[in-house]
């Protein structure tokens, strides 16, 4: 059942029938960084972050559902409003023993290394939620990717550390990747690092039909995108090497699919289709922190090898397909195309044009669900299946 009335109920694509899409209902001038999680009672749930602009401190979470055997993307309820912090990266995870549990993000202004990570647990698949609560207290923690949890009841959520050194403000330097493990349902949690991480972040793992666990980087020197491998659980990696996809600094995400192959949705471009360069990924707000110094008057760096990219298009919106555990990607189709424009993240302005952050997953009857910022307004959401990839693969 499709609506072509209503942009919030799913409808064929204008230029490709057979690709199902809907955008998802939102009060906010600014939304971004969704996440999909199917649920267990049938329903497909996704979360992001909205409010004027990102790194402010009017930025929430917000959620919405498409209801088991529904057309219809629900209004947006906002889970997070704390005026004092701008809340991002939300991620839910469905535990084994029922509870909807959602992890994300609380930064000052433009500041992502005084973010904090922060919790809500529902136990209704999301209809009513618990008190927020402080999952990891260190500064500049964060998340993106979902929690995998392993054969032997391990939890593994993947962080990544915005790390800067004194007198110095943030601009993606030296960020480092990391999995924080709980083999007690999220009670307590150990830390494993990423050897040779650096500007390896949104760690995004895997588990293959082999039992070795894949994890997929987005690369603050918008070169490539870089993988690891951990055959212990996750209890040690190796360090990151490209992976045979370019990457523009933006997020990706993959899941392995029921045959065992595996699908990623990324954006198909790198610095090298850049014609211009951002100083920052904040530098058009001003810090909204007590004494924070403004993000273009801080001080910089001091050089000290590889420095962040920030700018390069994010365009297209591209999902490949690999039948050798990532290895190669042979099949990739554009669910979008378009110039990616993103040396703005002004939404008020409506001059971004781009497709980012992508999350996917894939329910029993095979289809693929994916979400996706559109032009920092919207979070479309997609429906197509392995099938269709091969089909219009290029």
């Amino acid at each position: 059942m499709t609506d072509s009335t209503n942009p919030a109920c799913l409808h064929p694509h204008p230029d490709d029938a057979a690709r199902l899409i809907a955008d998802i209902p939102s009060p906010c001038v600014q939304n971004h960084a969704a996440n999909l999680m199917p649920l267990p009672n049938g329903d497909l749930a996704c979360v992001w972050f909205g409010g004027s602009q990102e790194g402010k401190s009017d930025i929430s979470i917000y959620f919405s559902r498409l209801p088991a055997g529904g057309a219809c993307w629900t209004e947006a309820v906002k889970l997070s409003d704390d005026p004092a912090r701008s809340e991002q990266n939300p991620v839910l995870f469905p535990a084994p023993d029922g509870a909807l549990w959602l992890f994300y993000t609380a930064q000052k202004s433009g500041n992502q290394d005084t973010s904090i990570i922060r919790c809500r647990v529902s136990h209704d698949h999301g209809r009513t939620w618990g008190p927020i609560g402080v999952l990891f207290d260190k500064a500049g923690t964060f998340v993106r990717q979902p929690v995998v949890v392993l054969d032997n009841g391990d939890w593994l959520l993947p962080v990544f550390y915005c790390r800067t050194r004194p007198g110095e403000k943030w601009v993606g330097d030296d960020d480092v990747s990391a999995v924080r493990i709980s083999s007690d349902q999220g009670r307590t949690w150990s830390e494993v690092e990423v050897p040779g991480s650096v500007g390896c972040v949104h760690m995004n793992i895997g588990k293959l039909p082999d039992g070795s666990l894949l994890a997929l980087f987005r690369s603050r020197w918008a070169d490539h995108v870089y993988q690891s491998r951990s055959t212990d659980g996750g209890r040690t990696w190796t360090a990151p090497v490209p992976a045979g996809l370019p990457n523009n600094n933006s997020s990706i995400q993959f899941v392995t699919l029921a045959n065992g192959h595996l699908a990623v949705v990324f954006n198909d471009a790198s610095a090298a289709q850049a014609t211009g360069r951002r100083a920052s990924l904040y530098d058009e707000i001003e810090d909204e922190a007590a004494g924070a110094t403004p993000a273009a008057a801080a001080p910089q760096p001091a050089a000290r090898g590889r420095t962040a990219f920030w700018g390069a298009p994010r365009a297209p919106m591209t999902l490949a397909i690999s039948e050798d555990g990532g290895r190669t990607w042979p099949y990739r189709r554009n669910l979008e195309t378009g110039d990616g424009y993103c040396m703005t993240n002004n939404s008020e302005l409506q001059l971004n044009r781009e497709y980012s952050y992508p999350s996917i997953k894939q329910t029993g009857d095979g289809a693929l669900h994916i979400a996706y910022t559109f032009f920092r307004q919207k979070i479309r959401y997609a429906r197509v299946d392995e099938a269709w990839v091969r089909g219009g693969s290029r």
